[in-house]
This record gives structure tokens, C-alpha cells and sequence, in this order.
């Protein structure tokens, strides 16, 4: 019997959930209402605070028929890509902390295991989900548990390259693993409904699993010739049908139990399906077809509109006016636009990212030089090294975060052989909501190290179309890295002009002290200037444009001029901008200049707005000119360069 009202009450049915445990005894019916209670809820919060919204919608009555059969976080469940994990969040005990969701101090947008003990892994960036499913089945036999080992597998993930080593390696391993394929895209198969759903409810049921298997080792034990014979007919038969109705025979190939097809939105299908691959011991996948963005209409009619949204309204799916200036994003879609029309040997690539990294326009307008690779960074970094060997201009979009997945075809495959590929690092620094997994500030600690690479970050919008059109000349890698941000305001020139390669600009000098500040800091760096004079304190600004090359000779005058440095980047300290600045110094002798660095410290960023986040590091006009002014009173920690050996350490 239930302990809930009958569907004839409208009493909430999530209202009386507080974990996964309270929904084991509800019926069909009851358990419908919960997931729609929950969509409603994920719909709710979402308009309010922005986030994932088609992926998390898709995925309500899957993730209930999961918990109604399996039993986090004794049952190790994991999502790729996380951003899947709303309904599981909301049913697994945080329905009312939900409302906090990607806000500062609140729940994370993803999976997290500081969050809840039924967060197994942090999950943020696709492809990891199949890989660490089977360590975890393999750390199970070892402890010889008998918990179960479920991967929640979107099919966008089925684009990375490690999900097939995780496929070949768990399939060859024969671990009890469980692999839910979520299908909401990809249309790996068309048979969906009451046949198919029919066919693996019959052929995952005990009787007939366990025919089978009798059938196979009668056969087998046939002797002689004829028994390998009727065997082997059996079995191309078996896969036949299986080929013929479903789309299993490359899982099998792999050593998996292919189930599949079935609708994603029958929760007793579901139910059914997961009672009975529950009892198998080696590896299953379940092929699972959901609707991106089900429930609700706005969503299911533009899943790729909704599927990373801000804030929005409900009833008309309209997102908030955002006043002011053009972001960073579609100044270098609009510019790459207009550098293609002049030039056909420029094309895009990008990974699974077309709307977000602003190239929507470039694919309509030149669809035969437009590649979308799929979640495979590693892939598109090594295509257009290929393209840029005979002679094209490849222009690689892609989150800063997400380069690090290609960092070493960055060295081998193009640095190397200093191919003229062309980065465009997107949402470089803090990104705000979507907290650690996607922050991009470790760009330039990993790539500055990386010979014949030039890095490049704009101060205003004017100056990303320069160095876009600048990069394209150079014939050699280039990075440049802008922020997730509305750009300053700046009017773009007609077109865009070639910068002079490793070539700083002084906006202001003073001296009482000089801020070296490169991209985004550097229009809070001319604010805290005038700040500090207003105060009487003379601080001169140098916009660094490169991070490499360094504009060597610039730097190297006025910091031994003025004898104070601050830098200030928007990225890791370690490995940074202001570490290179400060190896310039110390390779050339400069005894006695004191200076300080301002960035982001030897920590992951957690999730909160871009301004609240950029405040907390000070990294901000008042924070800088704070620094500044410690400085010049001589209260900050800033330590004078002291040279040894030549010259050749700072202290």
C-alpha cells in the first residue's frame, strides 16, 4: 500500500520526500505525479536562477524509476554530464535547499560530493562517467561488496573519445556494471514505443535470460562439427534480430548486454527493465530514449536554446534583457564573419559549443567551412592542425576550461610543429554559476609554457577583433582568451587593424607605482588609478595586451623606473601572468624592484555571479587600488626582486 494520497488528492507528493527511501513503496501513479511535481519544481527554479534546464527535464522519470530500484548511495550512481543530476538532486534530500541552486553559498549545478553523500563523483565535463564506473566496479571486487555500479550516460557523451576506452576497458573486464545510455539527441534509434518496450521487458525477464543462456551451453555442447555449427547459426541468428530491431550489435561487439530501446518516459517500462538487469552480473547497457526538455513546451520545441539558459519567463520562454554592450562572444562571431567573407581559407571549429562560443552566424553563412567535432576537444585541436598543414586558417572556438582536455595535441600536434591554428579561449577567468568544472583560469599557466605559441588577452571588444585579425596573419599558434562578459562599450573600428606583435600600451603613468594588467583587469586597472588619485597617490596603468611574448623592453623601463609593480590577471597566480612577469625581471637583473601579484589564488573557485566572485579576490577597481595603496604605504606583502646567481631566481 502507498503512505501517500491516492491520485485523487492533490496533496504534494515531493512534499513528503525527504530521501530516496520514501518513494520505494509508491505506485505508478503516485510515482507520475512526483515526476511531474518535480519537473514543475526544476522549471521553477530554473527561470529564477538560470541554469540546465532541457538535459534536467529530459531525465525526471528516468531518474525516479533509478531510485525506485536501485539504492544510493549504497548503489553507486554517476551522471555524465552532471548537468543531468536537478531531479536527482531534488529527490536524493535537497528539494528544499533547491532553490539555491548556482548561487553563492547554495547547491551546486552539478554533482558534488562536499554537497551529499549520494553524490559519488564530481561531475562536470562530459565523457568521465563510463571510466570511473568501471573503478568502481573493479574497487567493489576487490572489497567484495555486492553493490550495484550504475552509469547515467548522456548520448553528447558518446562524442568523447574516452567514453569508447571506458566502453573497451569495462566490456573486456566483464564487471557487474550497469551503463543507462540517455538518448535525447543522437537518434541512435528510431524503434521506440509499446513493441520495443514489449521485446525488453520479455527478453530481460529471468525465463528468458536464463533459456538463453541454456540453449547457448546445450549448443556448445553438442559434439564435434555439428554442435560448433547449430551454435554458431543460433547465434548469428540472435544477432540478426538484434540488428534488425535494435541497434546493440556495436555494445555487444564490445562486451556489453545491449537492452534497448525503450522510452524513457514509461516509468513501469523503466521500472520493469531495471528489476530485471538488477540480476545480471557482467556488463548491460540499457539504451534509454528521452525527450530533451519534456514538460515543458518552450524547451521541447528549442532544446538547444534551453539547454544552458539565464533567467527567463515561464509563459513566453523569453530570457532577460541584458542591456548594454555586445559580449566578448558575439564581437568574435560577428568579426570572424567578417574576416571570412574576405578570406575563404578561414574556417571554424568548435566542440559541441556552436551557439555558446558565438559561431551560429559563421556556420549558417559558411556551412561548408563550419565543423562542429562533438564533445571531442582532443579531436578538433589535431583536425585543424591537419587543415592548417595544407594551408587553411583554422579558428578553434572552445571554452577555456574545456582546452585543458586538449593540452597535449596543443603541444604536440600543433606548438610543435608551429602550425598557425588559431584559439579562441571563451569564457577565460571566472564564469560565475557554474562553479569549479568550468571556471577558466588556468589557461595561461598552461599554456605560456609552450614554445612558438603567442597568447594574446583584449581589454575591450575593439581590441579582441584586432587580435583575431592579427592572429590570422601570424602564421603561428595563437591563443587569445576573453571573459564570459558583456565587452566595455567601446565603438568597434570599420575594420579591424594588425597589432604590432609584443607590444604592450601605457594608458596612464605614474610615479608612484606601476599595474601591469592584462584582458579583463585592465579596465578596473585605469578605475583604480583614478581612484588613487583622487587620493594623490600617481599610479601609471600598462595594458600588457600579450601574455607571451611579454613586451620585454616596455616593462623592463618603467618598472625600473618606478620601482613598485602590481600585476593583475584574471587567472591562477601559479604559473601566471604575473609569474611571468616576474621571471622577465629576474632574468634581467632588476635588484630592488618591489613587486606584488593579484589574481586568483591556489584554489578551485567555487560557484557564485561573476561579480561576486571577482570581488572575493579583489579583483576589483577598490580591490586593486586597495593593493596599491598598501603598497605605496608599504603595508602590503609585497617583497622586493633579489637576485643570485647571476640574476637568475627571485626570492
Amino acid at each position: 500500500m502507498d503512505n501517500f494520497p491516492t491520485s485523487n488528492n492533490q496533496e504534494s507528493i515531493l512534499g513528503r520526500i525527504q530521501n530516496p527511501n520514501d518513494l520505494k513503496d509508491l505506485s505508478v501513479e503516485l510515482l507520475k505525479r512526483l515526476a511531474a511535481e518535480t519537473r514543475d519544481l526544476i522549471v521553477d527554479t530554473v527561470s529564477k536562477r538560470g541554469g540546465h534546464l532541457a538535459s534536467s527535464l529530459g531525465v525526471v522519470e528516468l531518474t525516479v524509476a533509478i531510485l525506485k530500484v536501485f539504492s544510493p548511495p549504497d548503489d553507486r550512481i554517476v551522471f555524465d554530464v552532471g548537468h543531468q543530476a536537478y531531479a536527482y538532486k531534488i529527490l536524493t534530500g535537497r528539494k528544499d535547499v533547491f532553490g539555491t541552486l548556482r548561487t553563492k553559498g547554495g547547491i551546486s549545478g552539478f554533482p558534488k560530493r562536499a554537497e551529499s553523500d549520494y553524490d559519488i563523483f564530481d561531475m562536470g565535463h562530459a565523457g568521465n562517467a563510463i571510466s570511473v564506473a568501471a573503478g568502481l566496479a573493479q574497487a567493489r571486487c576487490f572489497s567484495g561488496s555486492k553493490h550495484k555500479v550504475i552509469a547515467v550516460v548522456g548520448d553528447g557523451s558518446l562524442t568523447c573519445g574516452v567514453s569508447y576506452e571506458g566502453l573497451n576497458q569495462a566490456g573486456a573486464a566483464k564487471k557487474d556494471l550497469i551503463i543507462i545510455l540517455n538518448d535525447n539527441e543522437m537518434s541512435i534509434s528510431p524503434n521506440v514505443g509499446a513493441i520495443a518496450a514489449y521485446l525488453n521487458r520479455i527478453m530481460t525477464g529471468q525465463l528468458v535470460t536464463r533459456f538463453r543462456k541454456d540453449v547457448k551451453n546445450i549448443l556448445k555442447n553438442v559434439p564435434g562439427i555439428m554442435g560448433r555449427s547449430m551454435y554458431a547459426l543460433a547465434k548469428q541468428f540472435e544477432d540478426a534480430m538484434k540488428g534488425f530491431i535494435t541497434p546493440g550489435r556495436l555494445f555487444e561487439d564490445l562486451g556489453f548486454n545491449y537492452v534497448g530501446p525503450i522510452d524513457g518516459h514509461q516509468i513501469k517500462h523503466l521500472i520493469d527493465t531495471f528489476n530485471n538487469v538488477k540480476r545480471f552480473h557482467e556488463p548491460v547497457l540499457v539504451h534509454v530514449i528521452t525527450c530533451k526538455g519534456k514538460g515543458y513546451c518552450k524547451a521541447e520545441e528549442n532544446p538547444s536554446r534551453f539547454h544552458g539558459v539565464g533567467p527567463f519567463e515561464i509563459d513566453s520562454g523569453k530570457g532577460q534583457i541584458v542591456e548594454g554592450p555586445p559580449t566578448y562572444t558575439t564581437v568574435f562571431g560577428k568579426t570572424l564573419v567578417r574576416l571570412a567573407i574576405k578570406d575563404p581559407k578561414i574556417v571554424a571549429i568548435t566542440a559541441a559549443m556552436e551557439y555558446g562560443t558565438g559561431l551560429a552566424e559563421f556556420a549558417r553563412l559558411f556551412p561548408n567551412r563550419f565543423f562542429d567535432v562533438g564533445i571531442a576537444e582532443q579531436h578538433g585541436v589535431i583536425f585543424a592542425a591537419g587543415l592548417a598543414r595544407e594551408g587553411y586558417k583554422p579558428v578553434v572556438a572552445i571554452y577555456s576550461t574545456f582546452m585543458q582536455r586538449g593540452y597535449d595535441h596543443l603541444v604536440h600536434d600543433v606548438c610543435m610543429q608551429n602550425f598557425p591554428v588559431v584559439f579562441a579561449l571563451d569564457r577565460a577567468g571566472v564564469v560565475g554559476e557554474d562553479g569549479p568544472t568550468h571556471h577558466g583560469v588556468f589557461d595561461i599557466a598552461f599554456a605560456r609554457n609552450i614554445p612558438n605559441l603567442i597568447m594574446m588577452a583584449p581589454s575591450d571588444e575593439d581590441q579582441l577583433a584586432d587580435m583575431l585579425a592579427s592572429a590570422l596573419t601570424w602564421e603561428r599558434p595563437c591563443a587569445i582568451r576573453y571573459p564570459r562578459d558583456q565587452g566595455v562599450g567601446i565603438q568597434l573600428k570599420k575594420d579591424p587593424v594588425i597589432l604590432p606583435c609584443a607590444k604592450a600600451r601605457m594608458l596612464a603613468d605614474g610615479g608612484d607605482l606601476l599595474v601591469i594588467a592584462i584582458g579583463s583587469m585592465v579596465g578596473p586597472s585605469v578605475e583604480a588609478a583614478r581612484i588613487l588619485a583622487e587620493q594623490g597617490i600617481c599610479v601609471g596603468v600598462m595594458d600588457a595586451r600579450f601574455v607571451k611574448p611579454l613586451d620585454k623592453d616596455l616593462i623592463i623601463s618603467k618598472a625600473s623606473s618606478v620601482r613598485k609593480v602590481l600585476t593583475v590577471e584574471e587567472g591562477i597566480l601559479a604559473g601566471g601572468f604575473g609569474g611571468a612577469v616576474l621571471e622577465l625581471l629576474s632574468d634581467e637583473g632588476l635588484d630592488g624592484v618591489r613587486i606584488s601579484r593579484l589574481g586568483i589564488p591556489d584554489t578551485f573557485v567555487e560557484h557564485g555571479t561573476r561579480a561576486e566572485l571577482l570581488a572575493d579576490f579583489g579583483l576589483t577597481a577598490q580591490g586593486i587600488a586597495d593593493r596599491c595603496r598598501s603598497m605605496v604605504n608599504g603595508t602590503s606583502d609585497s617583497k622586493p626582486l633579489r637576485m643570485s646567481y647571476g640574476g637568475g631566481h627571485a626570492h
